[in-house]
């Protein structure tokens, strides 16, 4: 056989495999959609893909948590799927959620925040799910010009933590609708009233995102990485946190 035979022959034999395992891949795919379909799900899929365990598919859902299902769709799953890497366990779906919650959150366009600059060089960010009733919010708001000065930059958005239609949410529709947000921002946090004429703003948008990610209470803080710390912690253990990710 001429050698220009031999590799057709094999170009070919390459191209039935990749169209073999794409059509497995789309089957495997359908066959999961139907299960979940089926279970009603109130968050959206965004993608079933193969996961790094062989027979075993990863579902991505919006807000960037993951499942897990058989091939055939017959079995799915939640929890954390680790790989050991170099004797030490590696947590892969924390890692995937991560990577997604990142995607969404660093994904608000800064017109839509309230954002106080870090002071000099800008060396990372963090993302809080604010309340201005809410108390730990106070304590970590106090705190915002002692992040700023380790060099980071906090993004307020906005999580009436009683829901939409609370004293809460009126509050935050205020401060997103007055020409300076961070000096209403500051004034309602200092127990101060203000006033703001009703606007289109994204504070039910904002709720609706925090929820999608898990966020059920105030302050919840995301870092760059899309790390989820839920709760207030004092400046210097956030900037640590924030910090350490460039590492």
């Amino acid at each position: 056989m001429r050698v220009t035979q031999i590799f057709a022959a094999a170009a070919l034999a390459l191209v039935s495999t990749f169209a073999a395992a794409a059509a497995t891949e789309n089957a495997a795919e359908q066959a999961i959609r139907k299960t979940l379909q089926s279970l009603e799900l109130d968050v959206p899929v965004e993608s079933v893909s193969s996961s790094p365990l062989n027979g075993l598919y990863e579902v991505k859902l919006q807000g960037g948590r993951v499942l897990y299902a058989s091939p055939d769709g017959q079995f799915v799953m939640q929890g954390y799927l680790f790989q050991i890497q170099d004797g030490k366990p590696v947590n892969l779906t924390e890692k995937t959620e991560r990577l997604g919650v990142a995607k969404l959150i660093n994904g608000i366009p800064a017109g839509e925040m309230v954002v106080y600059p870090a002071k000099g060089e800008t060396k990372s960010h963090i993302t809080v799910f604010t309340d201005t009733t809410c108390p730990y919010c106070h304590k970590l708001h106090a705190e915002v010009p002692e992040l700023n000065r380790r060099g980071i930059e906090v993004r307020y958005v906005a999580f009436p933590r009683q829901g939409l239609g609370s004293a809460g949410d009126e509050q935050l529709q205020a401060v997103w609708c007055s020409s300076d947000r961070r000096a209403a921002l500051d004034k309602m946090v200092e127990g101060k009233e203000i006033k703001a004429a009703k606007c289109n703003n994204p504070v039910g948008k904002q709720f609706q995102l925090g929820q999608s990610i898990g966020v059920n209470g105030t302050p919840a803080i995301v870092l760059e990485n899309g790390q989820v710390i839920p709760g207030y912690q004092p400046a210097p253990q956030v900037a640590k946190l924030a910090l350490a990710q460039g590492k």
